[in-house]
């Protein structure tokens, strides 16, 4: 599966959802679900939220990195949301913590 297509999926909240539950990460899970709850998102949506966030404003450094990741990685699929997770759960905390200043897709600038 070529990179693309795996974003295309990670796009389908639902697809989105059971390959979040496919990581088997809970504490993974635990903090997806505390990012989503305050714009009343599912674990589904925040995670197809996030691989959207990441294809529209991660830097070139993050997308090296998540090329690496997807080097090492026996099933592109997960490794691809994980990271894009760790990615978004990141940003959202610091945009948080400082406000995000128009460099996220909260749209409280």
């Amino acid at each position: 599966m070529v990179l693309g297509e795996v974003l295309e999926r990670l796009g389908d909240e639902a697809y989105a959802a059971e390959t979040l539950v496919a990581l088997e990460d809970l504490n993974l899970m635990v903090q997806v679900e505390a990012a989503g709850r305050p714009f009343g998102e599912d674990i589904g949506e925040y995670a197809a939220g996030a691989s959207r966030r990441f294809a529209q404003i991660a830097s070139d450094e993050d997308w090296l990195a998540l090329m690496t990741a997807l080097e090492r990685a026996d099933d592109a699929g997960t490794a691809c949301l994980k990271h894009m997770l760790e990615w978004s759960l990141r940003h959202d905390a610091k945009s948080a913590d400082e406000g995000c200043g128009g460099e996220c897709t909260c749209e409280r600038s």
